[in-house]
């Protein structure tokens, strides 16, 4: 959700902030701010409403703001509309104390009526500003030290953040708190930064730390200390980022997601390689999935009952699709969850049963608690994410990596195309481990794996297609995405593709649904898109199109390469190379990607940052 950046060092603050937070857009934001400070004088606050180039006219891109520490922050409003007021960083009442915030102070109500009776005014509708002034009212009201303040306020609201605080008795020096919100320090040669994401200071640091939660920290322009609730302190090692900085700009692409979805060849690559045994460069090589890297035991698969999956969006459709391929190939019962409704429910979970968390940023807040309440049942789990030092990553009792390298653009391709190739080793290696695979039918299936990146550029070099058909389709009301079970999970991801950036409605349904209340919708002109990669599904869903197109549905066809006939029934037919039907989600998913892009394009939209959407939804 919102973004934050701090500096404090030997440079200028407030270019280094607006930079950062240029770096964070992908995030979502309504409104932008900074604070910075020169020695003891009081922070300077400039806010602007809308785009972050707004903020940056108003201070000459910074160079209009003079001071070596400073906070920034992008907003994305929770409470009160956006408007500058309303906009970080927020100030105490004599701006003794000024912060930013991220993530939602669930007691706010309760601590503004305290606040009140103390004498406190509010000028904003936030609940960020009656955490500041709750710092100033411990800090004042005994006495208390910056980090003592911050704890017993830590101790005193409910909620989740990430804080940056600047106290104007503590010149050159800024103050963090996490719960439940991503925060991450840098260390730098010329100053320390702070920032939510890593790309934000990637151009200045590598070694960065991440606090656990409920912890503290105090930066300075050559010290970076840590702190436990108790004011005592902690040692933290840093870990060095491995991203190519470049990896988080453009490369002379038109947009981040167009970037993001021909590096999918590589992210993929990335993503196997890194969880084989044997050569993979070798084509009569045995190769096998190297669990081992994962921290799984060949012990504790074998008394397994039950695989739960959880996530939210796409990492929910990942789920979807591979609760049908772990079900095939390891023979075990599996459940699929939105993280938002397991968190609520109170699912029946057998002990033995391994619940696998996906989440590309690692601390989406739904998925986040549902780990949490897994746990605390005595569950083991098992994380997949993207970002190695997040909150999913740290308390998973297991973690498998992905490769996909920084994500910017809100709506995800190659994070959930390595989602899906994590999924697939699991299950082959979880099958071989259980005895219902031999180890060369897992070498068979990891040598075609292999092929898959190639499979994708291939998909790629032919794009201009879905372009010319997107063009034909990109003032569409309604679109429809039908297949069944493996298409089903991939038309679930295309149809959310094709409503996040092109806000044009679409659903996807299981296509054996259409006769029960779905097919009222068709009209003439309607586009139906149907998704035919399983063998044993085809003709049945093929029949299903059979019966749109006769009550007028325009008809979109995906399926493997060699199935020609279905041009006989289609208006405009996609065919993807073939491989084994249980990876065909890995290159279905990319024209439906394409489709959604050159859709939104067509119209002219923001495609990176649509409307109303974050990339990392750390809030409920």
């Amino acid at each position: 959700m919102c973004g934050i950046v701090g500096y404090v060092g030997v440079n200028q603050a407030a270019p280094i902030l607006l930079e950062g937070l240029s770096k964070l857009e992908y995030r979502g934001y309504d409104s932008a701010g900074i604070a910075v400070r020169e020695g003891k004088e009081d922070p300077v606050v400039v806010k602007a409403k809308g785009r972050l180039r707004v903020l940056a006219d108003k201070t000459d891109n910074g160079k209009a703001v003079h001071g070596t520490c400073g906070i920034g922050h992008t907003r994305w409003a929770t409470h009160g509309a956006p408007s500058e007021s309303n906009a970080h960083p927020h100030v105490s009442n004599d701006r003794s104390v000024t912060a930013v915030h991220n993530g939602i102070f669930e007691n706010y109500q309760e601590i503004r009526d305290k606040l009140l009776r103390n004498g406190y005014t509010f000028y904003s509708q936030t609940d960020t500003e009656a955490a500041v002034n709750l710092i100033d009212y411990y800090y004042k009201k005994y006495k208390m030290g910056p980090i003592d303040a911050i704890a017993k306020t830590m101790v005193r609201v409910r909620g989740s953040y990430a804080l940056a605080v600047m106290f104007r008795d503590y010149p050159g020096e800024i103050y963090i708190a996490r719960k439940d919100a991503p925060l991450i320090v840098g260390a730098g040669t010329d100053g320390n930064y702070i920032a939510s994401d890593v790309p934000a200071i990637l151009q200045h640091t590598r070694t960065v730390y991440y606090p656990d939660n409920l912890m503290m920290g105090r930066i300075t322009a050559d010290t970076i200390e840590f702190y436990d609730l108790n004011g005592d302190l902690v040692k933290l090692d840093p870990v060095e980022i491995q991203w190519d900085a470049s990896a988080a700009e453009k490369g002379g692409y038109e947009h981040f997601m167009m970037k993001e979805i021909h590096e999918q060849p590589r992210a993929v690559a990335d993503t196997i390689r890194s969880y084989l045994k044997g050569d993979p460069d070798k084509e009569d090589a045995l190769l096998s999935v190297d669990l081992g890297k994962i921290g799984i035991t060949d012990e504790m698969l074998k008394g397994l009952k039950e695989i739960c999956i959880v996530g939210c969006g796409s990492a929910y459709h990942v789920g979807v699709t591979n609760q049908y391929v772990f079900e095939d190939l390891v023979k075990i019962p599996v459940r699929v969850e939105l993280a938002s409704e397991y968190r609520y429910r109170k699912p029946v979970l057998d002990p033995e049963t391994l619940v696998i968390i996906i989440s590309q940023s690692g601390e989406t807040a739904d998925s986040l608690a549902a780990l949490r309440i897994s746990k605390e049942h005595g569950l083991k789990t098992l994380a997949i994410v993207n970002v190695v030092g997040s909150s999913i990553a740290r308390e998973a009792d297991y973690v498998l990596q992905t490769y996909a390298g920084p994500e910017i653009a809100v709506a995800t391709t190659k994070a959930y195309s390595t989602q899906l190739i994590g999924c697939y080793l699991l299950a082959i290696g979880f099958a071989v481990s259980r005895g219902t695979m031999q180890a060369h039918e897992e070498s068979e299936l990891l040598h075609e794996l292999l092929t898959i990146p190639a499979k994708i550029q291939k998909i790629l070099e032919d794009k201009e297609r879905i372009q010319w058909f997107a063009a034909k389709f990109a003032n569409a009301h309604d679109v429809f995405f039908i297949g069944r079970g493996i298409d089903y999970g991939i038309c679930l991801e295309g149809s959310l593709k094709m409503k996040e950036i092109s806000y044009i409605h679409s659903e996807a349904y299981a296509a054996g649904e259409l006769k029960h209340g779905t097919i009222s919708l068709i009209e003439d002109g309607t586009l139906v898109i149907g998704v035919l990669t399983q063998s044993e599904l085809y003709e049945k869903t093929l029949s299903n199109l059979v019966e749109v197109k006769s009550r007028g549905a325009y008809l979109m066809g995906l399926t493997m390469s060699g199935n020609f006939d279905i041009e006989d029934t289609v208006n405009f037919a996609v065919f993807v190379p073939k491989t084994d039907e249980h990876f065909a989600n890995s290159l279905a998913v990319i024209p439906l990607q394409l489709l959604g892009y050159y859709i939104a394009v067509s119209k002219g939209l923001d495609v990176d940052k649509p409307r109303n959407l974050a990339k990392s939804v750390t809030v409920e």
